[in-house]
């Protein structure tokens, strides 16, 4: 070992060091906060990012290769493709579709896609910014996903792409909507960003899909602080998603390497001069939505802890779900779509209209009690200032959107939240529901 070596191996001996002289904070009731979603990390992401630092390899390198193969693999996909963000990630599996490169079959401006209003919005703008018009159909309430029933009567001469997320982490109904994409030849794109573990018919999701994107967020399933992926199995796809990704450029070296398509100075595109550097044709309107291998160096570490990630965020519903059942008269209980068994991003219930209470009125206790809450992200995105003046389609009405919207709330099931910390939770609902009703009940 030279002595450069030696150094490296003694600065992360001391990471490790650094990372295990931390004080984790006991827990004490109605002072520690619970929140909804949060990361969870040891010695090795922090190892793994300071040696990335020491290469001083400022953009995608070595770890980001690794995380690429490796997260395909576990996704059940060929391809990965390591992005900024999940919505990044959504952007350019949008923006894919509509490359020259798929011909007659590419989308166009003023086609429409359909999706949800009940959402994250960046499942949907990318289908605005890229001059399509987003089709809204309603959700069902217990799952929280797409209405399949409704999907048909959405459907147009001008319809191209189905377009929706697994809503926190619940498979939408994968094999109903699979099959209206066949029959009406129409793309589709499982946004998995709060959904990366879960499974239907015991298949991952995001293999039923043209594309697949996740986020890498640190409320998500890992984290990388920044970050995301685009998931497809088919190489045209695969193509034109690196190239947007990369400037839009048509060569596929990667940064730091030359010709490695062999076709640098041979060749004649659009009107440039014959044998224009073929690492400056530019065959999309692309952008710059790399990674850093900084970040990739801590999702490789993350990608160990997955499995055990997955499985706590299941338990955790599973204990918050039996220790709430007897409240169902007042909270509608998420259910997992039949057929799926999904890796939880949360833990949702819908207030049912009562005289006792209302979803704020509960949001505001459980928050008082440091237990964090989040709204169903956008809610109505037809009712969100920036989609005032969008062009969209409703198909129906959004009913039960807005029931969402006014009576949907969720709490954390990620892997921070331990036995102790569900136990207290499930005492401040009692709690809750012993002071709303029972007491009301008594002063009849």
């Amino acid at each position: 070992m030279d002595a450069k070596q030696k150094i490296r191996e003694d600065i992360l001996k001391l990471v490790r060091e650094y990372h295990n002289t931390s004080i984790n904070e006991d827990f004490i009731e109605g002072k520690s906060a619970i929140p909804f979603a949060g990361r969870i990390y040891d010695e090795k992401e922090m190892v793994n990012l300071v040696d990335s630092s020491l290469d001083f390899w400022l953009t995608t390198g070595r770890y980001a290769e690794e995380f690429e193969v490796r997260f395909a693999d576990f996704m059940q996909q060929r391809y990965c493709m390591l992005v900024n963000s999940g919505s990044s990630a959504n952007l350019l599996a949008v923006s894919a579709l509509f490359s020259p490169l798929l011909k007659d079959n590419r989308i166009k401006p003023g086609d429409e896609i359909i999706t949800v209003a009940a959402g994250f919005p960046t499942t949907v703008t990318p289908i605005i910014q890229n001059g399509a018009i987003p089709v809204f159909v309603d959700v069902d309430v217990e799952t929280l996903n797409i209405k399949v029933d409704l999907i048909k009567d959405a459907i147009s001469d001008k319809t191209k792409a189905i377009v929706i997320a697994h809503t926190l982490g619940n498979p939408f109904d994968i094999k109903s909507i699979r099959s209206i994409c066949d029959e009406h030849n129409l793309f589709l794109i499982e946004d998995c960003c709060d959904a990366v573990g879960s499974t239907y018919e015991g298949q991952m999701v995001g293999t039923f899909g043209d594309i697949a994107t996740t986020s890498f967020y640190p409320a998500h399933h890992i984290t990388m602080g920044e970050g995301g992926s685009v998931l497809t199995s088919n190489p045209i796809l695969k193509r034109i998603i690196t190239s947007l990704r990369d400037w839009g450029r048509d060569c596929y070296c990667d940064p730091g390497c030359d010709n490695t398509c062999g076709r640098r100075f041979k060749s004649q595109y659009g009107t440039l001069p014959s044998g224009y550097d073929h690492k400056y044709v530019y065959s999309h309107l692309g952008y710059n939505l790399k990674v850093t291998d900084m970040q990739a160096a801590i999702g490789v570490a993350q990608l160990d802890k997955l499995p055990v990630f997955i499985e706590s965020r299941k338990e955790n519903f599973k204990k918050l779900s039996k220790g709430l059942k007897d409240y169902q008269e007042f909270i509608t209980l998420t259910k997992a779509t039949k057929g799926a068994d999904p890796s939880w991003f949360g833990f949702p219930f819908t207030v049912r209209k009562n005289k006792y209470f209302s979803r704020n009125d509960l949001a505001e206790y459980l928050e008082d009690a440091k237990i964090l809450t989040r709204q169903l992200f956008a809610g109505n995105m037809t009712r969100q200032p920036a989609f005032l003046n969008t062009e969209y389609r409703v198909v129906g009405k959004l009913e039960n959107t807005d029931i969402i919207m006014e009576n949907t709330i969720f709490i954390g099931v990620y892997p921070g939240i331990d036995s102790v910390r569900i136990e207290y939770i499930l005492n401040v609902f009692n709690q809750f529901f012993n002071e709303k009703i029972i007491k009301y009940g008594n002063d009849k």
